[in-house]
């Protein structure tokens, strides 16, 4: 990259990108702003950044979002000074709390212009508070080698910071004017000695490399050495890099130790079935029943990753009391029920290799009886699913892995679609791939994180999930529409309401319930879909979801509207519930 030497400005901010850039950075998602003047300029004009403008600061952050929890690198926001940096704290404390490397830049006034009404002039130092890996705020521009060379391994730093414990790291950087690429005269002798200096950059750069991935370690638990009959692997929230490789480690483990692996819809375990003999997805279900719980209290618990969604599970784990091991890549406390835990830290592919060589645990009866009740559990679902033709929420999980292409990648919204998948998700080989933000849990941004995810992989089709309170919550992702390449199907669930909240005791309280805690929009979404020049489709039956997502449309946004009953879905889960409680 040839740097330009107009101003320090411009002088700093192409060392900041090319800093980055040499250690891996691919991708810029810049909004408009004044004093960020620098920086845009910086990312836009270097031939290996893809840049995007992204005009909310809100959607910017979780389209970056997408795009990093997809191709497990950093991704680079850049905002102007003032509130524009607030709005991106949401997809900070989504990317602290769930582990995805962002590398943050908010442009601020200089020190003089602080705290005298200067305007777009707010306290910026230590922003996003503890939620960032790594916070710094860079000094101003200088055009000095030695100040280059401080911001080269300050950058450097932090990019290291953001993969090693992965997670947002921020930089607050200050910029005098003047902001365009424009000379600066006081400057102008100082500029013209550094352009002879770093004529040719290279070799300012060039101990600058990608960084090579952490080498995996983790310390053998002693007491698996002895069999542990009565033993779960419980499998929770995952999206790793490599859905294969984690499915098979996890297959791995279960045949060594002879356990029955619970496993969680948002994790890619489902979806490759036929790797694990042992697999149980009805786990919540088969524990709503309390002396089916009892009967399979667990002396042992390997859980890999946060727990799963499910309450059912969480009570049973706190009522078993069993010994637990918490494997995990960071030092993040990853055990909300307090139970007698020890944290083993690594990968569970590393866990796999130290004991692929032992020979596998026969299958116990405790195993077997976790898997006969699985068969069950699985067979009256479907029985109760298969041919029902009115259009109830729980039945679009169920049919996703049948009607999706291979290799799909799905984004689950949070609140009613992530527990359906949960409960409703059958083992199946579809190979989908599933993404979510369940870091914070929120619905903000949950249309962006998907059009992220699409944008970076853009020859694989993307699915997402979401109600309509959640997408209407982050509407403004459709503004960076014409700047979007990938393949995206939004299957929206309009039941004009918060879901989530029939299935809570509140909603026995109405008045104020239906006004205040489901909060219907009355929105016409093919009307919303025409502002945005969105392609709409009203679904009227399975046959027609299913055809319409078939369709080849590459390149595009489309919006399949099913819409349901809040109130009789929510009957139908509950009596579906206590029916599965009592089976044999």
């Amino acid at each position: 990259m040839a740097l330009s030497f107009v101003n320090p400005n411009a002088i700093w901010a192409g060392v900041l990108v090319e800093t980055l850039v040499r250690l891996g950075l691919r991708m810029a998602i810049a909004c408009p702003g004044s004093r960020s003047t620098p920086l845009t300029i910086a990312v836009a004009e270097h031939p290996e950044v893809e840049a995007i403008p992204i005009l909310d600061e809100r959607s910017a952050g979780f389209f970056a979002l997408g795009v990093a929890r997809q191709t497990h690198r950093p991704v680079m926001l850049i905002c102007s000074s003032g509130t524009a940096g607030a709005n991106f704290f949401p997809a900070i404390i989504e990317a602290r709390e769930s582990g995805v490397p962002l590398i943050v830049l908010t442009a601020d006034r200089p020190p003089e212009l602080r705290d005298c009404a200067a305007g777009q002039a707010i306290d910026q130092v230590k922003f996003y508070g503890d939620y960032p890996v790594f916070y710094q705020e860079l000094a101003l521009p200088e055009a000095d080698l030695n100040q280059l060379a401080y911001l080269r391994q300050t950058v450097a730093h932090g990019h290291r910071r953001a993969i090693a414990t992965p997670g947002p790291v921020h930089f607050n950087q200050p910029f005098r004017d003047p902001l365009p690429p424009i000379p600066d005269p006081p400057n102008a002798e100082k500029c013209d000695r550094l352009s002879k200096i770093l004529a040719n950059p290279s070799p300012f750069f060039a101990h600058l490399t990608p960084p090579p991935p952490p080498v995996p370690s983790v310390q053998i638990p002693e007491a698996w050495r002895s069999p542990i009959p009565r033993g779960v692997i419980v499998a929770g929230l995952a999206q790793p890099q490599n859905p294969e490789e984690y499915c098979q480690a996890i297959a791995t483990l279960s045949q060594k130790l002879g356990w029955p692996v619970l496993a969680e819809g948002l994790s890619p375990l489902r979806n490759y079935a036929n790797l694990n003999p042992n697999l149980i997805t009805t786990y919540d279900p088969i524990l709503r029943n309390r002396d089916r719980a009892i009967v399979l209290q667990a002396d042992a618990v390997l859980q890999v990753g946060p727990l799963p969604t499910s309450k059912i599970l969480r009570q049973w784990l706190a009522y078993t009391q069993a010994r637990r091991w918490v494997l995990g890549t960071s030092e993040r406390n990853l055990d909300p029920v307090h139970g007698p835990s020890q944290s083993l830290m690594g990968t569970v592919e590393a866990l796999a290799q130290f004991i692929e060589e032992w020979d596998d645990a026969p299958r116990t009866g405790y195993c077997q009886q976790w898997l006969e009740l699985e068969g069950k559990t699985v067979g009256a679902i479907a029985t109760l699913l298969r041919d029902e033709t009115s259009l109830i929420e729980s039945k679009i999980s169920w049919l996703l892995p049948k009607i999706l292409p291979k290799s799909t990648n799905l984004f689950i919204s949070s609140s009613m679609p992530v527990r359906d998948i949960e409960w409703f998700l059958p083992p199946n080989q579809s190979q989908i791939k599933p993404f979510f933000n369940r870091g914070a849990n929120g619905i903000d941004g949950s249309l962006s994180t998907a059009m992220g995810i699409a944008h970076s992989n853009p020859k694989k089709l993307t699915v997402m999930l979401t109600g309509d309170l959640a997408l209407l919550h982050d509407t403004n992702g459709f503004l960076g529409r014409h700047h979007f390449q990938g393949n995206l199907i939004i299957i929206l669930v309009n039941n004009n309401g918060g879901g989530i909240f029939e299935m809570l005791p509140i909603s026995d309280f109405n008045p104020p319930f239906e006004k205040f805690f489901a909060t219907p929009q009355q929105i016409d979404f093919s009307n919303l879909c025409k502002t945005y020049d969105v392609n709409h489709q009203l679904i009227g039956s399975w046959n027609q979801l299913k055809e319409s997502i078939a369709e080849k449309e590459a390149g595009n946004i489309r919006l399949l509207e099913i819409v349901t009953h809040r109130k009789k879905d929510t009957a139908w889960r509950k009596a579906t519930f206590e029916q599965l409680k009592i089976q044999d």
